[in-house]
């Protein structure tokens, strides 16, 4: 009676596609071709494929340039503040050729960096600085530090 049982309720649970044998069936009605798969002849899925692996060429090309324009800005940032060189962002830029250089608007923003430097390196530079500056704090700075070599120096010195 048991097995009776178990047979009639596996043979349900199978029609409703939760047992393991309608797995099988699965299976051998799936194409073994490809195109057939996706629904398109031998040729269309052999341009298809043709396509997909050029678009795949194109996207690692423009990543790459990316990288390496990555890569020229770090070598930029390095060489502006006298950090040690990266073999990676050169192997970088060689990989990608030689044509590679910084993008337009990352080459306005060194350009205005250089200007902003050059005028605080400048004299005009350096006196609008000097106005800036608050000069009792200096005045009293450079009081206390009389003060303390005066006193350093008495204490060395036997005449004084």
């Amino acid at each position: 009676m048991a097995f009776l049982m178990k047979s009639m309720l596996s043979n349900q649970v199978k029609n409703l596609g939760l047992g393991g044998g309608g797995e099988e069936s699965k299976e051998e009605s799936t194409p073994s071709d490809p195109a057939a798969a996706a629904g398109m002849t031998r040729e269309e899925y052999e341009e298809y494929q043709k396509q997909m692996v050029e678009e795949k060429m194109e996207r690692d090309a423009a990543f790459a340039q990316k990288k390496a324009e990555r890569a020229v800005l770090r070598v930029h940032l390095r060489e502006k503040y006298r950090l040690p060189k990266s073999e990676l962002d050169e192997n970088q830029i060689q990989m990608a050729g030689d044509d590679v250089g910084l993008p337009e608007d990352l080459q306005k923003m060194v350009a205005e960096d250089q200007e902003e430097e050059e005028d605080k390196d400048s004299i005009l530079g350096q006196l609008q600085n000097i106005q800036n500056m608050d000069m009792d704090a200096i005045k009293e700075k450079a009081q206390a530090t009389f003060t303390e070599m005066k006193q350093a120096a008495e204490q060395k010195c036997s005449l004084m």
